[in-house]
């Protein structure tokens, strides 16, 4: 395939051939295209959606995707898809290790093998809700991977990812995400041992968040969304399929490659973002404002305002507010929250909450910063203060997330997590 290449926008119309003159003009579906190639077409969206909201991308390959085998079950120990396959968790906060990544000599992983399901809310089938996967993968993939249920949003930790998609290539390393559409084809290659955060959305496609009275400027910027230009393979080859649908992974051996696509128009596209990109927001007075104005993405639900998910980063940034406790403050929230620190040190967990592993705050479940942060954020001299070289988010969601059993038994769950506010005293001096 060609050499890496972007184009810039989110959401906008965009268009590459790899080939001149491959790519029709005038008509998206030509009695016959250019060079032999099929027209096809892959839509995010039901036909009918309104004009702002449809997503869909014209494909021009060189075999139709519908060339493929009859596919089997392929079992898949750790991979889970809905509320109903996690457990009720007790309604504390909960806090997971990292979990390190085998070698190839003690468990060879790919980009599949390696999911480990952590959280689950909703139906993928009543397309509402999300699932949050760990990857720990040290090996390449040599099969193609479509996930039918959702959209994946990948959170790189440890190591670069260079995805393969139909429509080209991206790649990404910790600090940046990359976003794949739902039923797009993709196979990751790995440099060395690799964890990554993903989020399964089986909802409405993430998309920018309203700006509101912020303006026309702020947050991330539609021109800093990457996409890819047309690549595909010069020799065709056959290749293994696996596909995600229903909830359940399902193999079909000996598919045509469906890196064979040659030029392409449309707005459902794979990207890829650098969070340093993103033009943080915050008091510049007084007080501490929401975390919302940290969201990156949305994938809005039925109620205006209340997000199926949203995706929150907590990037380098200034704290200069006034009288301000700076640190989140003590909270319970109907948005459910799963954490996950990409580097450095998150501000409001000094202790335990490391890079490469998690926490769980549920719905209406109380947490804040811990001891160590609260002395700290309470006598510290209010200068100017830069946080510097640290990357945590979120996945936020109105719905409950339950965890699975490999989180609740795979060695990481840290037992003495609530130990971190014990020290909390009741200072009333009245």
């Amino acid at each position: 395939m060609s050499e890496l290449s972007y184009q810039s926008g989110f959401a906008n119309q965009f268009e590459s051939e790899a080939v001149p003159g491959a790519l029709p003009r005038g008509r998206n579906s030509p009695q016959r295209v250019a060079y032999g190639l099929y027209a096809e077409l892959l839509s995010g969206s039901a036909f009918t959606a309104p004009r702002a909201e449809n997503r869909r991308t014209w494909l021009y390959r060189r075999r139709p995707s519908v060339a493929a085998g009859a596919y089997q079950a392929l079992p898949h120990a750790f991979l889970k898809t809905g509320a109903a396959a996690g457990r009720v968790p007790p309604p504390e906060p909960m806090r997971w290790h990292p979990l390190a990544v085998p070698t190839q000599q003690e468990q060879p992983l790919d980009f599949i093998d390696g999911l480990r399901t952590i959280v689950v809310n909703g139906d993928a089938d009543a397309q509402t809700g999300l699932a949050a996967h760990l990857v720990l993968a040290n090996r390449s993939m040599e099969r193609v991977f479509v996930d039918c249920d959702g959209e994946l949003l990948i959170v790189p930790q440890q190591g670069s990812m260079t995805i393969t998609t139909e429509l080209g290539l991206l790649r990404v390393a910790p600090g940046e995400i990359a976003l794949l559409p739902r039923g797009m084809a993709f196979s990751v290659a790995v440099d060395g041992p690799t964890r990554a955060y993903v989020c399964e959305n089986y909802g409405a496609p993430f998309r920018l968040p309203e700006l509101g009275p912020i303006g026309s400027n702020g947050l991330a910027n539609p021109r800093d969304f990457l996409a890819p230009v047309a690549a595909f393979e010069a020799q065709p080859r056959s290749v293994t399929m696996v596909k995600k649908f229903g909830g359940q992974l399902w193999q079909a051996p000996g598919c045509a490659s469906p890196f064979n696509v040659v030029a392409w128009h449309g707005n459902l596209v794979p990207c890829k973002y650098d969070t340093m990109h993103f033009m943080t927001i915050g008091s510049i007075s007084v007080d501490h404002p929401d975390p919302s104005i940290f969201t990156v993405l949305t994938s809005p639900s039925d109620t205006p305002g209340t997000a199926n998910c949203d995706f929150v980063i907590f990037p380098p940034r200034w704290m200069v507010a006034e009288d301000t406790f700076r640190p989140p403050w003590y909270h319970r929230n109907l948005m459910a929250e799963f954490m996950g620190l990409v580097y450095g040190q998150y501000d409001a967990k000094p202790e335990g909450f490391r890079p490469g592993g998690m926490s769980l705050h549920n719905t209406m479940v109380p947490h804040g910063p811990d001891a160590e942060a609260f002395d700290r954020a309470s006598n510290a001299p209010l200068a100017p203060h830069k946080l510097d070289n640290t990357l945590a988010f979120m996945f936020e969601s109105r719905w409950t997330m339950r965890p699975t059993e490999f989180a609740l038994s795979c060695g990481a769950l840290d037992g003495s997590y609530a130990d971190c506010w014990q020290a909390l005293d009741d200072r009333f001096t009245g």
